[in-house]
């Protein structure tokens, strides 16, 4: 049995869909639907300790992309295409590297750069007080109102505890010097980006990350959280690499 609560809806090639920081796999929910209408297979997993999935000692993303990896052997995936956001894209780079034969190709959108993973944004969360952690969900949702109603999975004193711990799980040293392994791997490669990212800039993190993979890179308006913010323009650029 997996450990992850997860999403598996639709027949065809399949792809696996990876949320982010603080977010669940709701990110994925007016994408989704659209990919399935396409004629694709979506698996769509809370990461651990993220959402309604179990938490565990590591929730970093290196133990995401094993525990992934794990996932695909139980759903029978031999190859995927992985679809990812912000740190997600971490687990996703490492999962790529370590497997390239299981990805069928890659896009990483609004995510970390080598050792460049917003760090700041989450600075305050890894520093909350455990004992406040019920405080936290209110805080962030009047903080990050576009993702509002995701933030409702880390209400109330273990949701906060869950989400410090997976804060302080983050570690950038785990994707550094990853860009050169992950060109050496020959997996086709895309970069998507919403042109007002706040958190992780075009012009400072997703253009460098484009060029350091020699991949293509497509901006599209929106924010950070852009398969919420753009769910039709996300989609539509997916399914031009299903």
């Amino acid at each position: 049995m997996t450990p992850f609560a997860l999403d598996d809806v639709g027949a065809g090639p399949p792809a696996l869909l990876l949320h982010g920081f603080p977010t669940t796999r709701r990110l994925w929910k007016d994408v989704a639907p659209r990919l399935v209408s396409a004629g694709m297979r979506v698996i769509a997993p809370d990461l651990l300790g993220y959402g309604d999935s179990p938490g565990d000692a590591d929730v970093g993303m290196k133990a995401q992309a094993a525990a992934l990896l794990d996932l695909l052997d139980q759903l029978g995936v031999q190859r995927a295409a992985v679809f990812a956001h912000d740190v997600g894209t971490a687990a996703a780079q490492i999962l790529t590297v370590r497997a390239p034969e299981r990805v069928r190709r890659l896009v990483l959108m609004d995510g970390v750069y080598e050792t460049e993973w917003a760090m700041g944004a989450v600075e305050s969360i890894r520093r909350w007080d455990p004992d406040q952690a019920a405080r936290l969900q209110p805080v962030l949702a009047r903080r990050l109102r576009s993702i509002g109603e995701l933030l409702g999975a880390y209400a109330g004193e273990d949701g906060g505890r869950r989400l410090i711990h997976a804060a302080r799980c983050l570690d950038p040293r785990e994707t550094a010097g990853i860009t050169a392994r992950l060109r050496a791997t020959a997996v086709p490669i895309r970069v998507i980006w919403g042109a007002g990212d706040a958190y992780l800039p075009l012009e400072t993190v997703g253009r460098p990350l484009a060029d350091a993979l020699d991949a293509r890179i497509t901006v599209l308006p929106g924010g950070h959280f852009l398969p919420l913010d753009n769910p039709e323009g996300v989609a539509a650029e997916l399914l031009l690499e299903a």
